[in-house]
């Protein structure tokens, strides 16, 4: 499907306000920006968040990455990518900072700013927020660029929001490559779950690699190939299994490097 084009108006900026872009929380967020009316310079990714319950509108790989940080922390409690600022405050801050504001060419109309990630964050009944700005390491020599992150910066303080920049030095491949491998896992069919509990119980009472359980426990209850594996990621994902996830998932290790998370209740596992 075609994008549209991405040219600004006063008009077009109302219809996007009434429609509720940037606005709502988790999965009733509508992003200011889509896929489908921008025009990205990278590649762009639609995957199902963990956190929002929705999919995600992400105009690069390194948005992309960062995603499957966010998902994997704990205190994340909700993802507003491509998140609008208030143009007349950015336009006041680039006033005031004697730097040119983003405007249409032909017809003066100052652009929308937006925060890549605006992060919820929970702690017990408290919550806080962090904006993220993404890009490449080599994007911060370019004059322009650090100008616009300027003013973005000035306006998150000014909202007394912690703000920061994330260039792919500070994703952990390891990390963010492990939660893309056991991602889409985490929807399990419910006539599923059992089997889950019964591969938890196998995992924790054998001995070997991994992959040899996996294997094993297919053979044992007459399942279809690959379907412990699945199970596995399943596990992982809801982090009733963990293991380091600093290094690369390795289903020939031993599986004594599982960590086994003790479930009072065996319902625990959903």
């Amino acid at each position: 499907m075609a994008k549209r084009k991405t040219k600004w108006t006063e008009e077009k900026i109302a219809r996007y306000l009434k429609d509720g872009r940037g606005s709502g929380e988790l999965d009733k967020y509508l992003p200011w920006l889509t896929n489908q009316d921008f025009a990205s310079l990278g590649r762009t990714h639609r995957p199902k968040s963990w956190k929002t319950n929705r999919k995600m509108q992400l105009f690069s790989d390194l948005e992309y990455s960062y995603m499957y940080i966010l998902d994997w922390a704990e205190n994340v409690f909700d993802i507003r990518e491509q998140f609008p600022l208030d143009r007349e405050l950015t336009t006041k801050i680039a006033e005031s900072k004697q730097i040119m504001h983003s405007k249409v060419t032909d017809t003066e109309t100052p652009i929308v700013m937006t925060t890549d990630f605006l992060i919820t964050l929970k702690d017990g009944k408290n919550f806080s927020y962090l904006a993220k700005s993404i890009k490449p390491e080599e994007k911060l020599n370019d004059k322009r660029t650090i100008e616009k992150l300027e003013i973005e910066r000035q306006y998150w303080e000014n909202q007394g929001v912690r703000w920061g920049i994330i260039t792919e030095k500070d994703i952990p491949k390891s990390l963010w490559k492990n939660v893309e491998y056991i991602h889409k896992s985490y929807y399990l069919e419910d006539e599923d779950l059992l089997l889950a509990k019964l591969l938890y119980k196998e995992l924790k009472i054998s001995e070997g690699t991994i992959l040899m359980i996996l294997d094993f426990f297919d053979k044992k209850y007459s399942l279809e190939q690959g379907t412990g594996l699945s199970l596995y990621k399943y596990l992982l994902a809801k982090k009733e299994l963990r293991v380091n996830m600093q290094e690369d998932i390795n289903l020939r290790a031993h599986v004594s490097t599982i960590e086994f998370t003790e479930l009072n209740d065996e319902e625990n596992i959903s």
